[in-house]
């Protein structure tokens, strides 16, 4: 294990925080920090970087107690604003997921279907304080009789109401083409035949796990923003996967680390979840996420001074390779390169377009930032990190002159 020059807890932060002492800055204030000041100085002088990101994340729902009817009813089968959800828990308990359609939706049948309500659009007018309707039907049984109820409701209404998102904040991810004769629709939005353009996600430099890429500090019951609120990593997120390759300053240069994430839906605000219609694919919801990473020592702080130019992002083939599974990467390009708005993949210059909001990003690190510094957040050191892989020792002298990190 390395020795640090530095050594804080998260009691010396949060007592830090209670006071208005604690010195606390955005992933894209603390370059500049680390650059002029160096880690050690860096780790120091600031107690907590905040980051953000705002994008369609498909693996997102909400879990709702609808309250007991009069008869009570076991439900089987339920809608809201026509949307199916999962009714296979407890009597009342249902679960939305973000990518479901209406029934009557007409999917891809014209294609390119337009899937202009689904899953993620009830979440966004819950959260938004808009009436919905539920239909409801059961068997019926000797303790729950009813067999269907209608009641149109608001979220305030519910007993519980838990945004709970299996899947979020993707660790790096791809850069889509499509090398193809013709168009194709995905989740990665449209994409024109013969390398035509380039689609992208995540916030580059303040992205949460691009700023911890081994979670020496994001774990089960870190405390995050979540759509406006306070949510909790509840688990690492389902296909989390910390063993890809990794450039030298262990970032993955692929998609890795996941999170799994929940919180009170009833504190949220629809600015940071938002219904999301992906042509000739399907629904999803854009969904506001922010980490307070603590610099408990230079090494993190190290971590946290990652760049754009430092991010390495797959460029993958949608129109052949994807689909196929082939696991082929025709290049890798830059998060700098991406954000510049073109980029030069086989010789062709290709025009690039972010389905991830850099100005809500912002917003999103800095707002925790302000909820940090006015005492109203306090961070929480996790009950178990993520799963990670082991790291070089950072104060090694093959780490510090560009050795490989296993």
């Amino acid at each position: 294990m390395a020795t640090h020059q530095v050594n804080k807890t998260y009691r010396e932060i949060n007592e830090k925080i209670k006071k208005g002492q604690a010195v606390v800055v955005t992933a894209e204030e603390i370059i500049d920090i680390v650059r002029q000041k160096g880690e050690v100085a860096a780790a120091r002088t600031v107690d907590v970087v905040t980051t953000g990101t705002f994008s369609p994340m498909c693996s997102s729902g909400v879990l709702l107690n609808m309250g007991h009817s009069q008869p009570p009813i076991r439900i089987s089968q339920s809608w809201i604003n026509r949307v199916p959800a999962y009714s296979g828990l407890a009597a009342v308990d249902l679960y939305l997921g973000a990518t479901e359609p209406t029934i009557d939706d007409p999917l891809n049948k014209v294609y390119p279907g337009e899937f202009k309500y689904g899953g993620g659009h009830v979440i966004q007018d819950l959260v938004a304080g808009k009436k919905v309707h539920l239909q409801a039907e059961s068997y019926g049984t000797d303790c729950y009789p009813r067999k269907k109820w209608e009641r149109v409701f608001t979220l305030s209404e519910l007993v519980n109401a838990v945004l709970l998102n299996p899947r979020n904040g993707y660790q790096n991810y791809n850069c889509a083409v499509n090398a193809t004769q013709k168009i194709i629709y995905t989740y990665m939005g449209p994409l024109r035949p013969r390398l035509g353009n380039a689609n992208y996600c995540t916030a580059g430099q303040l992205s949460p796990l691009l700023n911890d890429p081994y979670y020496l500090t994001i774990g089960i019951g870190t405390r995050i923003f979540l759509g406006g609120g306070v949510g909790y990593v509840a688990w690492p997120g389902t296909q989390h996967n910390p063993q890809v390759p990794r450039a030298q300053n262990g970032v993955p240069m692929k998609p890795a680390g996941t999170l799994m994430v929940m919180g009170d839906l009833k504190q949220m605000h629809p600015r940071y979840l938002i219904g999301v219609s992906l042509l000739g694919y399907g629904c999803s919801l854009a969904v506001g996420l922010g980490v307070p990473i603590p610099l408990l020592n230079e090494e993190i702080a190290r971590y946290c001074a990652v760049t754009d130019e430092d991010i390495l992002v797959p460029v993958v083939d949608y129109g052949e390779d994807y689909p196929h599974a082939t696991g082929r990467i025709i290049t890798h390009v830059t998060y700098a390169q991406l954000k510049q708005g073109v980029i030069e993949v086989e010789g062709h210059q290709i025009n690039t377009a972010p389905l991830t909001s850099m100005v809500r990003s912002r917003e999103i690190a800095a707002t925790l930032k302000n909820w940090i510094l006015a005492g109203d957040f306090l961070l929480t050191e996790p009950v178990e990190l993520l799963p990670s892989v082991p790291r070089m020792d950072f104060r090694s002298p093959s780490a510090l002159e560009g050795g490989e990190i296993s």
